[in-house]
């Protein structure tokens, strides 16, 4: 079964840039899709973006122009940049891995927007 690894989150201020990363213990590419969603507090999960097998890539209409979503071949990792944060974009942010109808997630990785 494949781990997941989420790294990157920390504290920015509004405006700046952060970029996310997750590890596959195994080939990322045996996933049907796989991609970044985002939990804040007293709220739903909810997608920020995937990308699927065949690369196609899917965002939510808050992040679209100011994140990105890539894999990074040679690290067998997913990456996310997400740039002109604002506070609301302030969650714990996941890794999901998509096969067929089965999900697995990372433990998460936190991400606070404040002045």
């Amino acid at each position: 079964q494949v781990q997941l690894v989420e790294s990157g989150g920390g504290l920015v201020e509004p405006g700046g840039s952060l970029r996310l990363s997750c590890a596959f213990s195994t080939n990322m590419f045996d996933f049907n899709e796989i991609g970044w969603y985002r939990q804040a507090p007293g709220k739903q999960r909810e997608l920020v973006a995937t990308i699927n097998v065949g690369g196609i890539t899917n965002y939510a209409d808050s992040v679209k122009g100011r994140f990105f979503i890539h894999r990074d071949n040679d690290q067998n990792s997913l990456a996310l940049q997400m740039n002109m944060l604002k506070p609301e974009d302030t969650a714990t942010y996941y890794c999901n891995a998509r096969l067929l109808r089965y999900d697995t997630w990372g433990p998460g990785t936190q991400v606070t927007v404040a002045s």
